[in-house]
């Protein structure tokens, strides 16, 4: 969590994993090789990389995803932070964000690294 917290504020850049810019699925990615776990730089695929959990037990550090109603068409990706909040790289104009996991939609999945 450390990690994605000091890249708060950094830009959105579609496809980008750092070291200054971010899309969804490259801060999940980076702030879990901090912690030493290797996930891909995908959002679907880094949910099947995970294990699922309930939406109602996940924990901070967790990834929570965004889809068109399976996983197959999963979109989107953020890193729970705890007390109903996250840490998000949204989209293009926007900065990595900590903001609520309802601050657009409900996360339809959940997973643990």
């Amino acid at each position: 969590m450390a990690f994605a917290r000091a890249q708060i504020g950094e830009p959105y850049v579609w496809g980008a994993a750092g070291p200054s810019s971010w899309d969804c699925s490259g801060l999940t990615m980076q702030a879990w090789a901090s912690a030493g776990v290797s996930l891909p730089h995908y959002s679907a695929a880094q949910y099947s990389a995970t294990r699922p959990v309930s939406l109602s037990a996940i924990r901070p550090g967790d990834l929570l995803f965004w889809s068109r109603g399976s996983a197959s068409s999963i979109y989107h990706v953020g890193i729970y932070a705890g007390g109903g909040m996250m840490i998000d790289a949204p989209r293009p104009g926007r900065t990595v964000e900590y903001v609520s996991i309802y601050s657009w939609t409900a996360p339809d999945l959940a997973g643990r690294p």
